[in-house]
């Protein structure tokens, strides 16, 4: 399957930004900005933080807009005494689609383990959403040459003993960890070069069918200025986007990166 093939995803990742008044504004400027025919080429799924999730769904709904809902994260039990945590069955009652897990901020700052990751992984699937899972390397690890040691350990724990429709459903961000909130990002050579590794391994784990279908993300610095270079990459089909996905002007842009490949 060609990159064609697989429709792009393009997630703003919000992390803890925006309170539910400012999350309201920001998707209505951006429902404003964006057309019918950007919907119909790119799927955009917007993850802001948990406190803003009803307000996005009730506006969502409403103004039947063309949003796909998603989360940050996730806990890996369905209920019980995990004060502050949220389930994944939570979330599907608000009609959330994606759930992004193992982002290397979660990994980095709290401690997620590939083993709790891989358990997220299960959860969000058993209520019927999908996981967008990152993986990706610290500065230390690329220097040291040991990037694709990291990267495809984190890939083969998160999707053992998934079947081949479990992963084929999955999103997979490749997100390098200096390149996330730094300015710097991976060349799109360098980006397409991990990538079509996690591509490879994905077909040794389960597949060439189901690894030719998995969409595939990266993240990191992601601007409106190098969106389409990044996009014109042939493993990689979209991008996840952290402060840039906080303007819905920039957001707006990268989101039609197709027009501005025309130019």
């Amino acid at each position: 399957m060609s990159n064609e093939a697989r429709k792009p995803i393009i997630s703003g990742n919000w992390k803890m930004n925006h309170n539910h008044f400012e999350a309201i504004q920001c998707v209505q400027k951006l429902a404003y900005l964006l057309t019918k025919d950007d919907f119909a080429a790119v799927d955009v799924t917007i993850h802001p933080p948990f406190t803003d999730l009803r307000s996005v769904q009730t506006l969502i709904d409403a103004d039947e807009l063309k949003f796909i809902l998603g989360a940050q994260h996730c806990h890996e039990v369905d209920s019980g005494a995990f004060t502050g945590e949220i389930s994944a069955m939570f979330l599907a009652k608000l009609n959330v689609s994606y759930v992004i897990v193992g982002h290397s901020e979660r990994r980095e700052i709290f401690g997620e383990t590939d083993e709790s990751i891989h358990n997220k992984i299960v959860a969000i699937q058993k209520s019927k959403m999908t996981p967008i899972l990152c993986v990706g390397e610290t500065l230390a690890e690329r220097e040291a040459g040991t990037t694709y040691e990291k990267v495809l350990g984190q890939l083969r724990s998160a999707l053992e003993k998934r079947t081949a429709e479990q992963i084929k459903s999955m999103v997979i961000a490749y997100e390098p960890i200096w390149a996330i909130g730094t300015g710097k990002t991976a060349t799109a050579d360098d980006a397409q070069r991990v990538v079509s590794a996690i591509r490879e391994e994905i077909s040794k784990i389960s597949s060439a069918n189901v690894a030719s279908a998995v969409r595939l993300q990266y993240g990191g610095s992601v601007k409106a200025s190098n969106i389409a270079e990044i996009m014109a990459q042939p493993d990689i089909d979209g991008v996840l986007v952290g402060g840039a996905s906080l303007d819905a002007a920039e957001f707006a842009r990268i989101c039609q990166y197709r027009l501005k490949k025309q130019d």
